[in-house]
């Protein structure tokens, strides 16, 4: 009887032990969401000069989420961790290179072919963001459309009002 009566004392302990840990992971969890995420869209100051307005939605389709203050926020942007990781990503896709910004995008952003780059090989949008933003799934033939129409439009809108050369220099013209 002893061993049987301790063996069912050890399994309601383990039990007991068990939703203690859930209880408790739990509370974590719910303590985490109190720490504050900023998911701000900030108001367009200004926007490149696109040549179309196919340009533009392409853009919209695949990076105005991180570069741009039209951020859509998913219902996961709003549960940490997840939160932290979506608002650091917006935070610096926007300090790379805003297209609701344009007049202070600085650097190598502004140029076209670090652009088309980027678009060309894959690396933009990430394969990461991806799953969970199909729109955001460019064919080959509307990743060359984008970066096209983004050659276009930033040759057009140089704050300096010289085109924008693929090569990364401006044009003295």
């Amino acid at each position: 009887m002893t061993t049987a009566t301790s063996k069912t004392g050890a399994g309601k302990f383990i039990v007991r032990a068990f939703l203690v840990l859930i209880g408790l992971g739990v509370a974590f969890f719910l303590l985490l969401q109190l720490i504050p995420v900023n998911r701000s869209n900030p108001p367009m100051v200004s926007e490149p000069n696109w040549d179309s307005p196919a340009t533009r939605d392409l853009a919209k389709r695949a990076c105005f989420d991180c570069h741009s203050n039209e951020t859509t926020w998913p219902w996961y942007s709003y549960v940490a961790p997840a939160s932290w990781l979506i608002a650091h990503d917006v935070e610096e896709g926007r300090q790379r290179l805003n297209f609701s910004d344009w007049a202070n995008v600085r650097g190598e952003a502004r140029h076209s072919g670090e652009l088309a780059e980027s678009i060309l090989e894959g690396k933009m949008p990430p394969a990461s963001y991806l799953p969970t933003h199909p729109q955001a799934v460019l064919t080959n033939t509307e990743k060359q459309a984008l970066v096209d129409g983004l050659r276009a439009s930033l040759a057009q809108t140089d704050p300096g009002g010289a085109p924008v050369v693929d090569n990364g220099e401006e044009n003295d013209d």
